[in-house]
Parts: C-alpha cells; sequence; structure tokens
C-alpha cells in the first residue's frame, strides 16, 4: 500500500490592515486550493454561552461508550476525550440508557448567523422542542426550557440559539472538523456526504487515496465487502486534477467514474485488506474471507469422498 503525502496545507488570511475595524471584508484561503469572502460581520470571540455548550457538550460525550465520532486524535495523552464543538445542529438527549446525540434539520455555522433569517431559523428551534418535549430530563437538566420556549425573531435571538448547546453541540475530532488532506478530510473542507463516511467506513478501507501525480480523490468499493471486485467507485476529487475533471464531466452524463482494481488508488482503498488476505489473517466471521489477491483464483471447491 502507497503511503499519502504528510504535508498539510497552510492557512492565511488578509485584511485592509492590521487595525482594520469589525466592518473590514477579508478573505481567507489555503494552499488547498478554496477562497470565500466574509462578509461584514463583528470579529469573532467565543462567546460565554459557546464556552459553556462547549464545556457541557466534552461532559456529555465522555459518558457515550463507542461514540461513533470518535477517533485516536480525540484522546489526548491522559486517555481523555477532547473534542471541537461543531455549530451542526446537536440535541442532546437522554433516556434509561444514558446521553446521546441527534441532529436537528441544519446547523447554524457562526459565519452564518449574519444572514440567517430568523424565521428559518426558529423553525429548527420548533423541531428541537418538539423533540424535547420527549425528553423533559434531558431538559431540566441542561436547563434550556427558557430557550426552547423563547421565538427567535432579531439578529440577538438567533445569536443566542447559534451558541447554545441546541446548535454548537456536535463533539468532532479536529481532524474530521477543520482538517485538510492529506492528514485528514474535515467537514469545513470537503463535502459532507463524503467526509463523513470516514465515521462509518471499515477501519481496513482507505477512503482518502491519492492518483498517479499525488491529486488527493475519495473513492468508494463497487462491490460488498467480500465480493472480490477490487474496483472503485471516485466520489470526490482534488480540484484541477485529472479526476475531477473526469468526474465533473462524468456527473454531466449522469455516469461513474469507475477505476480499475490494478489503478493506484484503487490499491490504495484495498491495501489493508489485502494485506490481511496475504497473510492469513482475516477473521472467520468477516465477509472478507469469500474475497481473494487480485490476479489470483479461489481455491477449488474439494469433493467430499463417497
Amino acid at each position: 500500500m502507497r503511503e499519502m503525502p504528510s504535508t498539510r496545507g497552510t492557512r492565511s488570511s488578509s485584511g485592509t490592515d492590521s487595525g482594520s475595524g469589525p466592518d473590514d471584508v477579508h478573505t481567507e484561503s489555503e494552499t488547498h486550493p478554496w477562497t470565500r469572502i466574509i462578509p461584514n460581520h463583528p470579529k469573532r470571540k467565543d462567546t460565554p454561552t459557546y464556552i459553556a455548550s462547549r464545556d457541557r457538550m466534552n461532559k456529555l460525550v465522555r459518558t457515550v461508550s463507542g461514540f461513533l465520532y470518535e477517533t485516536k486524535d480525540a484522546i489526548d495523552k491522559a486517555g481523555h476525550k477532547h473534542y471541537e464543538d461543531h455549530h451542526g445542529g446537536g440535541l442532546w438527549l437522554k433516556d434509561e440508557e444514558g446521553w446521546f446525540l441527534v441532529r436537528n434539520l441544519c446547523g447554524v455555522e457562526w459565519s452564518a448567523q449574519f444572514c440567517a433569517d430568523p424565521a428559518k431559523v426558529d423553525a429548527l428551534r420548533q423541531v428541537a422542542k418538539r423533540i424535547y418535549a420527549r425528553f423533559p430530563e434531558a431538559v431540566a437538566e441542561l436547563k434550556i426550557q427558557p430557550l426552547l420556549d423563547k421565538p427567535i425573531k432579531t439578529a440577538e435571538d438567533v445569536a443566542r440559539w447559534t451558541d447554545s448547546i441546541c446548535n454548537a453541540s456536535v463533539p468532532l475530532p479536529e481532524g474530521e472538523h477543520r482538517g485538510v488532506l492529506p492528514k485528514a478530510g474535515g467537514i469545513h473542507h470537503y463535502p459532507t456526504p463524503v467526509a463523513e463516511i470516514e465515521f462509518f467506513k471499515y477501519e481496513d478501507f482507505q477512503l482518502w487515496v491519492t492518483d498517479e501525480r499525488g491529486n488527493v480523490a475519495a473513492v468508494t468499493p463497487v462491490g460488498k465487502r467480500g465480493s472480490g471486485d477490487g474496483r472503485t467507485r471516485v466520489v470526490a476529487a482534488e480540484p484541477g486534477s485529472k479526476l475531477e475533471r473526469e468526474l465533473t464531466a462524468a456527473w454531466h452524463k449522469k455516469q461513474d467514474i469507475i477505476l480499475p482494481a490494478e489503478h493506484r488508488a484503487s490499491e490504495q482503498a484495498f491495501g489493508e485488506q489485502y494485506a490481511k488476505l496475504a497473510t492469513d489473517s482475516v477473521d472467520p466471521a468477516d465477509p472478507l474471507t469469500k474475497a481473494t489477491l487480485p490476479g489470483t483464483q479461489p481455491a477449488p471447491a474439494r469433493r467430499a469422498k463417497r
């Protein structure tokens, strides 16, 4: 299995001058090619509401065993879990088994609040209120009944909701939150339907791979686990790369880009599985036992003696 490059994109920002006020228009960019215009808004600082939400969120997630978003980089040297607080519309609920997390229809990012229609954010509040009506114990412990009861009508109301435990409440490791490939594919930089595959894929399948020129792409298997099909489907590709151009052209034709099993990207994607097959270290209960290494034939079935 080929190793991916270990360098990481650098980040820079620019304003009108170092002493610019809260209403300056500026840009942010990285060596990973993206640029966005940031509308006029007060300079960001962590509000007391956000700090309280982040602290509470981390306390809650530490009570959850087998949390889906947990990765190695979410655990510090002392063995403690610590997550970044994503404004992802998380709703923390509690039943007889303990705390668990669900997500609202959408989350409101901090910078997005300045274009948010209060009426639409209020629709999120109403959904949350209906859900929490079934979980009174969670409402009482989180002390959010006043937040759930207050209609959102003003920019101040939107701001309060944005940094609350009902919105700024999705625990994500740094890499899966803000990471840039090749180190990690964070949801702030890559399409959520692709980036979130990292949370539920098999550990021995590599989602993010590189093409022959080192450009990053995301691929998924064509066949189910154990099918022996080593081909992969391209689901995202680095802007400006050959694969990205092919993916765009195929999308317009409503076609997929399927890479053969011998393609560099496919070999990377299945590399760990191939290593298990080569060393005969696949768990007997794993469907992967039905697969064979590329270029080999399955062993012939033995005839039973009469």
